[in-house]
């Protein structure tokens, strides 16, 4: 056997070890329907960093934090992040 069939052997493995842990999406319920939990993380996450933002034009240090095409953006994934870790794992 040649060296990419040993490698394609190998990645084909690691990926069946890998998702052999999946279980259901977490979800709840809403009114019947079923929703992804990130979508709500993503709401809060959002809304968190409007208030950030808010806090930080309030100190008078909004404009020294960062361009704010970086920063807000960051804001918002590491809220929807960290909101997901604790409510959901």
């Amino acid at each position: 056997m040649n060296v990419a069939g040993r490698g394609v052997r190998a990645l084909a493995s690691v990926m069946v070890l890998l998702s052999a842990g999946c279980r259901a999406a977490p979800a709840f319920d809403i009114s019947g329907s079923f929703f992804p939990a990130w979508m709500l993380c993503l709401a809060v996450g959002i809304g968190l960093t409007f208030g950030a933002r808010y806090g930080l034009m309030r100190l008078q240090i909004a404009d020294e934090v960062g361009p704010p095409a970086l920063i807000y953006p960051c804001l918002v994934a590491l809220f929807t992040c960290l909101l997901w870790l604790l409510l959901f794992r």
